[in-house]
């Protein structure tokens, strides 16, 4: 089973490895195999499930297969955008979204509400702070939350505002490492973690150009990383994964296999200290104004 830890000081227990539910959404992916996998996924520990109303189908899927053990999970969306008749980043939008997410995942309270990456305006924007909590005391959710990197992230944690924020921790993106966690373990906020794996720049013998990987591919291989060994991918996600002040490291997939693989991965622990103190250092000798990635 994966290993559970707390969500910074909001109460809830989450497994150290989550679900990034977004290719779940794909309209592509059968029907049934979505269910499969969601329900492997809770079948094997992993208990919290992130998912946004900009993910094609995943809410509705996570609703339809997951409403029966919806006491066994740790849900997460995201809201803001996209609602029909509704102004993006508005107080309006942020409820109705909260709302509809409500339906689509068939049930009454949703753990986790993060805005979804808006700058620093929406987040200054009293209506919106006000809308999440509104919901938050109409019990429509557990914890406000705000989803980001840089200088909005550094914002939402000062605010105090936030139980808990999701940002991108892995080998290519350890700016975050020294300057937000710390900060959010003083305040007890949770961090889930994404892309845990860096988009795996690994699997390109060349320059991915025009790739959503390339930035990182280009840091990847600017670092050098030894990786002592070790399968990429287990050493990015046990380095994310016990990166301090992460609550959660969330993985996208829809292969069982996947999963499972992951789920023993997370299961092994951190890396030896000395091989985590030489990551960082090859990211601070080589960081050229690296900023995290949205």
């Amino acid at each position: 089973m994966t290993p559970a830890r707390d969500l910074g000081a909001t109460g809830l227990r989450v497994p150290v490895l989550g679900l990034g539910a977004g290719q779940i959404g794909d309209a592509r992916i059968p029907e049934a195999e979505a269910g499969r996998t969601l329900n492997a996924a809770l079948d094997l520990g992993i208990t919290l499930v992130d998912t946004a109303r900009g993910y094609g189908l995943s809410e509705e899927r996570i609703g339809r297969h997951l409403a029966h053990r919806r006491g066994e999970l740790v849900l997460t969306t995201k809201v803001g955008y996209g609602v029909e008749g509704e102004a993006d980043w508005t107080a309006a939008c942020v409820r109705r979204g909260i709302d509809e997410a409500l339906r689509r995942l068939r049930t009454d309270v949703i753990d986790v509400v993060l805005l979804h990456s808006c700058g620093t305006e929406a987040l200054r924007d009293e209506g919106i702070r006000g809308a999440l909590e509104d919901a938050r005391r109409a019990g429509k959710l557990r914890v406000a939350a705000y989803s980001g990197e840089n200088e909005p992230l550094h914002l939402a944690l000062a605010s105090g505002r936030f139980g808990a924020v999701e940002c991108s921790v892995n080998l290519c993106d350890q700016r975050v490492i020294d300057e937000a966690l710390p900060v959010a373990r003083e305040r007890g906020v949770g961090v889930i973690a994404k892309r845990p794996i860096a988009n795996a720049p690994w699997r390109h013998g060349e320059r991915p150009v025009g790739q959503y990987v390339e930035e990182y591919w280009v840091r990847w291989k600017a670092m050098g990383i030894d990786p002592a060994g070790l399968p990429w991918d287990e050493l990015a996600l046990r380095f994310s994964a016990y990166a301090p002040g992460v609550s959660c490291c969330i993985v996208g997939t829809t292969r069982i296999e996947h999963l499972r693989r992951n789920a023993e991965m997370a299961a092994r622990g951190p890396l030896p200290a000395e091989l985590v103190e030489a990551i960082r250092a090859s990211f601070r000798a080589h960081d050229r104004g690296w900023a995290g990635q949205v």
